[in-house]
């Protein structure tokens, strides 16, 4: 038996290096060839028309640097790219964590869902008209300087960084638990120490991160890391499937509604539609502008439907017992399982390099000085990886962590401060009829959803550690 998990440990760990090494190989590759003049710009869509050699992620717009960069996208993307790279935007690890909201919540706070989906779905258009409103903005902190100045970019980055550091973070702890739950009895020595499974999982996928975080252009990196939709899928596909085949079924009716688990629901319902910082880069990107309305109608729809059906299903089988990550819940001897767990890992160790590339460019921005420029990305991405290990380490409980993003973070920079620049910049704050009065109730909500998610958050990281 412990020659049978050596083996299976030692496959895995294999295929994730295997992985990561492709990735490494293609993306240097890919640097030397086709790139002669200028580095390819992260701040534009990834699918574009015409073959260019432009690609991009939900969090490149992010840096405070890129106020007024050229538009190099010359708008040329169709409606239905836009659509895959909003869903792409829209589609990420939330969909794992949403049967745990339903759980705390109860089947009533599926209304909450709803209402923070159309919350979301409307700070989308109030971004659109902002950007009607000026043709200057092109990012997301523009909207922040174009409101406020440059406190409005201060604050709006910061929100960003904050929240990418934080999910960056996470992954790593998403990662540990699911190849704990994979590898249960594994345990690693380090200097005489033994390292418990999941920590010692956490650590070594950050020594398999790693190696990204050094690469100066993450350009395939962003065509894999565009797997979120496809990712979704499996998983919601494999959880259903594993439902109806594998034995488990869907009997347990759960509660109607548990208020003391109302804030963390709310919180990572939250989570789930904290992707309007690459809107703004989407809108410009578009050959026809004026249906980026249909496209955020498509966009949500699909990815409530999605997120609702993995949050009904997950709930139906396993009930109040359901994990913070449902894949936790799924018996690893059964393949679909297996199928749905092996996505879960593969795509935030995709996605880890491009999450934290703004804050590693900010950084570096900030190092004044005369230090070769590889050696300085080497010490940045290097304590960056090493930082968010530390903190995983020292908070590794996932949902919770999740929770306290969705509710300080994601609710802030996906729907409040989107209300507020809009009332700013057109200057519909001067004025008392029923579009301030719709705005100023979502603000609102937005505050206590804040407040008492953050909370709840923190109450229960203290509680578990």
């Amino acid at each position: 038996e412990k020659c049978q998990t050596s083996s299976r440990t030692l496959l895995l760990l294999f295929y994730l290096f295997q992985a990561v090494a492709l990735s490494f190989i293609s993306v240097s590759l890919l640097r030397k060839a086709a790139m002669t003049h200028e580095e390819v710009s992260l701040t534009v869509p990834l699918l574009e028309d015409d073959h260019k050699d432009v690609l991009g992620s939900k969090i490149e717009d992010l840096d405070p640097n890129s106020a007024h960069h050229t538009d190099t996208s010359a708008s040329t993307v169709n409606v239905f790219r836009t659509c895959f790279n909003g869903l792409n935007a829209l589609s990420g690890v939330g969909i794992l964590s949403i049967p745990y909201a339903l759980a705390s919540g109860g089947w009533l706070s599926l209304v909450l869902l709803f209402a923070i989906a159309t919350a979301a779905f409307y700070a989308g258009l109030l971004i659109q008209r902002c950007m009607d409103a000026d043709p200057t903005i092109r990012t997301y902190p523009d909207m922040g300087e174009r409101a406020f100045g440059n406190k409005g970019r201060v604050i709006a980055s910061v929100v960003m960084y904050i929240e990418l550091y934080l999910v960056a973070t996470g992954f790593l702890i998403l990662e540990g638990d699911n190849l704990q739950n994979l590898l249960p009895d594994v345990e690693f020595e380090v200097a005489g120490v033994t390292v418990g499974g999941q920590k010692g999982f956490i650590i070594i996928v950050a020594l398999i991160i790693l190696p990204t975080v050094w690469l100066d252009n993450l350009s395939l990196l962003s065509y894999v890391s565009a797997s979120g939709v496809l990712a979704s899928a499996v998983i919601l596909g494999s959880v259903i499937w594993t439902g109806a085949f594998e034995g488990i079924g869907f009997q347990h009716k759960g509660t109607l509604i548990n208020w003391g688990g109302i804030p963390t629901a709310v919180s990572l319902y939250a989570f789930c539609y904290c992707s309007h910082p690459v809107f703004p880069t989407l809108y410009t990107s578009m050959k026809k502008r004026h249906q980026f309305s249909n496209v955020l109608v498509v966009c949500f729809v699909l990815c409530t439907i999605c997120y609702t059906s993995m949050a009904i299903f997950g709930y139906l089988m396993f009930g109040s017992d359901v994990q913070s990550q449902i894949t936790l819940n799924l018996p690893t001897d059964k393949l679909s399982a297996r199928v749905a767990i092996y996505t879960t890992l593969v795509n935030p160790i995709s996605k880890y390099a491009l999450m934290v590339t703004p804050i590693v460019n900010a950084t570096k921005a900030w190092i004044r000085y005369p230090c070769d420029k590889r050696v300085v990305n080497l010490f940045v991405g290097t304590t960056l990886v090493i930082s968010t290990l530390l903190v995983a380490l020292a908070v590794p409980f996932f949902g919770s962590l999740m929770s306290l993003v969705g509710a300080f973070l994601s609710i802030t920079a996906s729907v409040m401060l989107p209300c507020v620049f809009y009332l700013k910049i057109s200057g519909t704050y001067q004025r008392f009829n029923g579009e301030f009065f719709a705005v100023s109730l979502i603000i609102l909500m937005s505050v206590a959803v804040a407040i008492f998610g953050t909370y709840t958050s923190v109450l229960d990281m203290i509680g578990k550690l």
